[in-house]
């Protein structure tokens, strides 16, 4: 007959065990829970200009390809890498709009799928806007219908166009040039008499004022130095409409967001109805290893609660306009003033709280 302390000791450690083993086993639960409601930065490898929508259950994506324009279709947005995708339209050879193409956007306006989009014909002065048009629900069938260019009467160097509806009225956005000379990028805008077509000649609201928004210089080329603002987004929150914007070369580290306020609301076809804000309002991190952020758009979660932020950037100093950069996305809030508060780009690899659900 087993002896009673012994028998006591040997259901003791069993317990113990037991207990241990679930301990580990809830902790491993835990931990894939965890794992399962978190993404990190970045969402692709490689991909500039990162542009998304939602609409009906599913977030679109684009991104600047060089050579054609892909849509990418998901319910998560951290998933892009395993999306479903498509290339929706290739250039023909040898035309004004075959080659850099860049900055696409994805728009759903009036039941009609419609994508903006800048290229040349291999010559960067050449850069022009053009559109497409889908009649499809999914963008990704159907068929994409070359609209032709979307231009001014000036019809000048133009590209990073978008487009927005305040007031019952179409207006559309972008960076170009002055003239017919490179050295500075201002950001325009122009009423739409319909999704193809700008309606009169554009309005000059934005250019590189405060020195953040200069540095520029290029080393052993024509011309030397370049101030930019350029990727004109707007976000609107509780009646307030802000413009937030691209600043400084891509080519440096001091690309960064800077943001205009439209202070009157009747008008926005005047440079006087937008207040530019002395200061960055999202820039790079050195602590964080995030370069040069920048070239953004805005979207919310499923429950419409969260605002979320997509920008490019890089993870090492130097890296430019090339291949390095990669898509990231993360949560902001609003300050008192009802202003945007986009904090500080998150390092690679940090997990992050997906979009809410519910």
């Amino acid at each position: 007959m087993m002896n009673l302390k012994i028998l006591l000791a040997c259901c003791l450690t069993f317990c113990f065990l037991t207990s241990s083993a679930q301990k580990q086993h809830n902790n491993t639960l835990s931990s894939t829970v965890q794992k399962e409601d978190t993404f990190t930065n970045p969402l692709l490898s490689s991909g500039a200009d990162p542009w998304a929508i939602y609409h009906n259950g599913f977030y679109y994506y684009m991104q600047t390809m060089g050579n054609r324009l892909v849509i990418w279709k998901t319910k998560d947005l951290a998933k892009l890498k395993s999306a479903e995708r498509k290339t929706i339209w290739t250039p023909p050879k040898n035309t004004a709009y075959s080659k850099e193409i860049w900055a696409p956007e994805l728009h759903f306006i009036d039941g009609k799928w419609y994508v903006y989009f800048a290229a040349d014909d291999g010559n960067n002065n050449h850069h022009r806007m053009y559109v497409l048009e889908n009649e499809s629900r999914n963008p990704l069938k159907g068929n994409w219908v070359f609209k032709g260019k979307i231009a001014a009467a000036t019809d000048r160097w133009a590209i990073d166009g978008s487009v927005f509806e305040y007031n019952d009225q179409w207006y559309m956005i972008w960076s170009g040039w002055e003239k017919d000379v490179n050295g500075q990028q201002n950001i325009y805008i122009a009423k739409m008499k319909n999704p193809w077509t700008i309606d009169g000649d554009r309005v000059r609201i934005s250019f590189p004022k405060y020195a953040w928004e200069k540095h520029g210089d290029l080393p052993n080329q024509s011309p030397a130095h370049v101030n930019v603002n350029e990727g004109p987004e707007i976000l609107m929150h509780h009646g307030e409409v802000f413009l937030i914007y691209s600043a400084s070369g891509c080519w440096t580290d001091y690309y960064c967001l800077g943001m205009l306020s439209l202070e009157n609301k009747k008008n926005l076809m005047t440079a006087s109805s937008w207040r530019k804000h002395p200061k960055p309002v999202f820039k790079g991190s050195k602590k964080n290893s995030v370069y040069a952020p920048g070239h953004n758009s805005f979207f919310q979660s499923p429950n419409g609660e969260e605002y979320w932020i997509l920008y490019h950037a890089n993870s090492k100093a130097n890296q430019g306009c090339g291949g390095h950069r990669s898509p990231r996305m993360q949560s902001f809030e609003w300050n008192p003033d009802g202003t945007p508060d986009f904090g500080v780009p998150v390092k690679t690899g940090q997990p992050l709280s997906l979009p809410s659900v519910k």
